[in-house]
């Protein structure tokens, strides 16, 4: 698109643009399409003399012609003579009625072809073969351009001539423009196609039936009796889709699934109680993802993205961690590979930090080298000489308190995990945190009453 294109258009909505002045045209024709070119040929066929065209592509072509103004019915621009004179010449361009807009539209919205073109500034040659054959004239013809100047001629002068040149110009990056002198402005119209056409996706189908495809219009093609899309319409397809409703707004609860309890009795193998709970807990899955997605809200449960990718073994946890049916739990047990008394501390870890809470409780690591010794730094700076509890490393990255059942558990994302000595297992005693003495107090916390308080003394060693 040239520098005088659509983007030196502006006005006063969408009835009025305005374009500034272009600059002179030097060499060559005014005009590079073919409705441009008919532009120019209602111009040279309704003016009657000769030698105040010429006069008028002179001005046109000298940059004479100031900003052009286009309305429905009428184009505006003050053109000044050689002596600097100026005068406002306006040319007239009939409107076309409402009944006349009407029939123009349903013209345009039978073939995505024309809407293409039309969004790509070019005038569709069908669409103009097609309003003509439906007795309207898109371009003006004979007679069809009336002249209005301030050097009172009463015809076309050169001042009204050198608008019609300047306007061929804007016609060849914008047909656009000619539709508005036309009577409708460009957002106005397109906002009417999509209307239009939206409402007749939505309507059953009467013209030629199903799969037939759009207007003869030579846009079509058939191979092996299939039909074809074209090009530009799959480009226009876009605009024509209507748009999306709004995004809809999250459940406050997620909804009550189904009663499986009926007096026909299941399937082998099938249990009503355990698809019940998949069900309500499907339900809130999808009003969780629901709230992301939206931006309404919804908390993530502990471990799950938007899109949760978990193995079987994980998923069985997050399902007993809703603290199902004992039967069910049993279930859940088995496709988690835990005993029940296994799957316990699995659940709680769970709670408290989804799959990196169970990778905790599961998976041993060593830090390297110099990770341990910033470890037992760090451990030994939480606390006082005298009140420093004493720490044996228990292999990997934990650290047990000596005469108490609490244990600390450094994750792989640097954060420190409360654990506690229940008979012979360990389990999570609270949810992780950045500081191994807060961790440390969370576990002996959990663990009071069950188990002496650690004592002063000791040693914090990064050994064995």
């Amino acid at each position: 698109m040239s520098e005088y294109g659509r983007g030196r258009g502006h006005g006063h909505g969408d009835d009025e643009r305005t374009f500034e002045a272009l600059p002179p045209a030097h060499g060559g024709g005014f005009t590079r399409t073919w409705w441009g070119r008919a532009w120019l040929k209602a111009l040279e066929d309704t003016a009657l003399d000769g030698q105040q065209l010429k006069a008028g592509r002179r001005h046109a072509r000298a940059g004479a012609v100031g900003a052009v103004s286009v309305r429905p019915g009428r184009i505006t621009a003050v053109v000044k003579d050689r002596d600097g004179t100026a005068y406002r010449g306006d040319v007239l361009v009939r409107e076309f009625s409402e009944e006349q807009w009407e029939r123009l539209l349903d013209l345009a919205v039978d073939s995505a072809g024309h809407i293409a073109a039309l969004l790509d500034r070019e005038m569709p040659p069908h669409l103009v073969e097609d309003a003509a054959a439906a007795g309207l004239d898109l371009l003006p013809g004979i007679g069809d351009l009336d002249a209005e100047c301030d050097c009172e001629a009463w015809d076309h002068c050169p001042h009204t001539a050198a608008l019609c040149y300047q306007v061929a110009r804007l016609l060849d990056e914008d047909p656009f423009v000619l539709l508005l002198m036309r009577g409708r402005g460009e957002r106005t119209l397109l906002e009417q196609l999509q209307a239009r056409s939206a409402a007749r996706a939505a309507a059953p189908s009467v013209r030629g039936g199903a799969g037939t495809g759009g207007a003869p219009d030579g846009g079509r093609g058939e191979a092996g009796g299939m039909p074809g899309v074209s090009a530009e319409e799959a480009f226009a397809a876009d605009f024509l889709v209507p748009p999306l409703p709004a995004p809809p707004v999250a459940p406050a609860v997620p909804g009550r699934p189904p009663s499986l309890d009926t007096d026909t009795p299941p399937e082998p193998g099938v249990d009503p109680a355990a698809l019940e709970f998949l069900a309500a807990d499907a339900a809130a899955r999808a009003r969780r993802l629901l709230g992301e997605s939206t931006g309404g809200g919804g908390t993530a449960a502990p471990g799950l993205s938007p899109l949760p990718l978990l193995t079987v073994a994980q998923d069985a946890v997050r399902l007993a961690a809703a603290a199902p049916a004992p039967s069910i739990v049993a279930r859940l047990a088995d496709g988690a590979g835990r005993s029940r008394a296994e799957l316990e501390p699995a659940t709680r870890a769970w709670r408290f930090g989804g799959t990196a809470a169970l990778a905790v409780l599961d998976e041993e690591w060593t830090p390297d080298a110099e990770a341990l010794e910033r470890a037992a730094v760090r451990l030994a700076e939480a606390w006082a000489e005298d009140d420093r509890p004493a720490l044996r490393r228990a292999g990997g990255a934990r650290w047990t308190a000596v005469g108490s059942g609490a244990q600390l558990r450094l994750g792989e994302d640097g954060r420190w995990w409360p654990y506690l000595k229940a008979g012979a297992r360990w389990s999570p005693a609270g949810p992780p945190d950045h500081d191994p003495a807060a961790a440390l107090a969370t576990a002996f916390a959990a663990g009071a009453g069950e188990a002496g308080a650690p004592g002063p003394g000791g040693a914090i060693g990064a050994g064995g």
